[in-house]
């Protein structure tokens, strides 16, 4: 059993425990009918909370495989010190979110690919990362099927639940597939942030 369910299942125990000992107790002195009351009472906001608590705390959206093979392709043609910077940084969004896709595409390629690969190798900028361009301002898609500008990121595995479109600069965009919609929290996207800003950094110290 769930712990939320647990003052529901306490609450009906109580009444029920009540009932029967109303029901076998031949003769009902002032004192149990006062405490039979508060019994009752204490057992109705025991099944009041455990409902609440099951309206207020939905069952989170379930996880998908997403569909492709795992791999990890890096622009050879880059500097060391950005392949190690892109690198570094996208085994940590893969190992400390729920990220399982990323692509960065910086100077009109893509530069990288790692997590799970979509069929596509080729990121093309539709409407959603043009806005993140020019705007620069991150995009949360958080229910990737609901919205009809789905169709732009065909270089992402095609079963991605939530997107999250990062500026890096104005020159490029870092693009985080999740396979949960719903599930990048507020401290994920500040971190994805000061991720993204970093390799802006660092690909203009190289410019």
């Amino acid at each position: 059993m769930q712990w939320q369910w647990l003052p529901i299942a306490v609450g009906i125990l109580g009444g029920v425990l009540l009932a029967a000992n109303r029901l076998l107790t031949p003769e009902i002195a002032p004192s149990q009918a006062r405490s039979d009351a508060v019994g009752v009472i204490i057992s109705a906001v025991l099944v009041l909370t455990g409902l609440l608590w099951q309206q207020f705390q939905p069952t989170p959206p379930d996880a998908v495989k997403l569909v492709g093979e795992e791999g990890f392709e890096l622009d050879e043609t880059l500097p060391e010190a950005v392949q190690t910077e892109l690198a570094w940084s996208s085994y940590l969004l893969l190992t400390n979110t729920v990220t399982k896709s990323i692509v960065v595409w910086y100077d009109g390629k893509v530069r990288l690919r790692r997590g799970i690969l979509g069929k596509n190798p080729q990121l093309t900028p539709g409407p959603i990362v043009d806005r993140v361009l020019s705007k620069q301002k991150a995009v949360y898609l958080v229910k990737l099927e609901l919205y009809p500008g789905r169709i732009e990121f065909d270089y992402l595995p095609e079963n991605t639940q939530g997107v999250i479109c990062q500026p890096i600069g104005d020159r490029g965009a870092m693009i985080l597939g999740a396979n949960v919609p719903r599930s990048y929290t507020q401290k994920d996207e500040n971190w994805i942030a000061g991720i993204a800003e970093k390799l802006a950094q660092t690909w203009q110290g190289y410019s």
